[in-house]
């Protein structure tokens, strides 16, 4: 059973969260502030994570920062503005992914099923016989393991950034178009994607790269998408 912690100082919409979400069999945790749910991550084993933006004493972009500091889990933003800038703000410092309130209830179900689909494979237990690994220059992915390095240094990823770079590490050379990149990673049409794209490239270069602002692998085609340069092996 996955444990999903949902926090909002609206105690009537966290009470209809945990509705939706037990219906479908998972294990609700309830926060009100940024600060409750820090000390619930202490104690609790929680796959994901539904926080709201505007809450008292500790709100969801701060909260994001420091739980960023220690957990890699998913973490879905409730946001009551629907404005781009709180979206950006909230996925540049970690969310993976935000609902803008009010919101339907299924879409938020169908948004936590998708999320914790991806950060369970991403820590899958099946393993194939022999390791699938992509390399380009000093960056090498072992898909088996769920590992990334550079330079033999591990990277930490989380579970969206990690599937867009081997999306573009086992095609190298392929020049992929935001739209291509949003529909293959969250599955569903691309309609102004560009935003949240980019935000997640901009977190994978910083991450990988020497210098993000003249990248060697992750490379940008002007007018046209994506792509990860093809290497020779260090």
């Amino acid at each position: 059973m996955y444990n999903i912690l949902v926090c909002d100082d609206d105690k009537e919409i966290v009470e209809a969260i945990e509705i939706y979400l037990s219906q479908e069999g998972y294990h609700i945790l309830k926060a009100y502030d940024g600060m409750q749910a820090l000390k619930i991550l202490e104690t609790e084993e929680v796959h994901l994570l539904i926080l709201d933006v505007m809450m008292p004493r500790l709100d969801g972009i701060h909260a994001t920062l420091k739980i960023r500091e220690k957990h890699s889990i998913p973490i879905i933003i409730l946001s009551a503005k629907s404005e781009d800038v709180d979206k950006i703000l909230g996925l540049n410092v970690g969310a993976d992914d935000y609902v803008t309130k009010p919101f339907n209830p299924l879409e938020l179900v169908a948004r936590a099923k998708s999320q914790l689909r991806r950060y369970t494979q991403l820590g899958g237990t099946a393993k194939e016989e022999s390791e699938t690994i992509y390399e380009t220059g000093g960056l090498r992915m072992n898909d088996d393991l769920k590992e990334v390095t550079v330079d033999g240094e591990p990277v930490k990823l989380t579970p969206i950034e990690y599937n867009i770079l081997k999306l573009l590490m086992r095609n190298q050379g392929r020049v992929f178009s935001i739209g291509q990149i949003y529909e293959s990673i969250w599955n569903e049409e691309a309609i102004g994607a560009d935003n949240t794209v980019a935000v997640h490239i901009r977190h994978i270069r910083e991450k990988i790269e020497i210098n993000p602002k003249d990248p060697r692998y992750l490379k940008v085609v002007w007018g046209v998408g994506y792509k990860i340069e093809k290497l020779e092996r260090h």
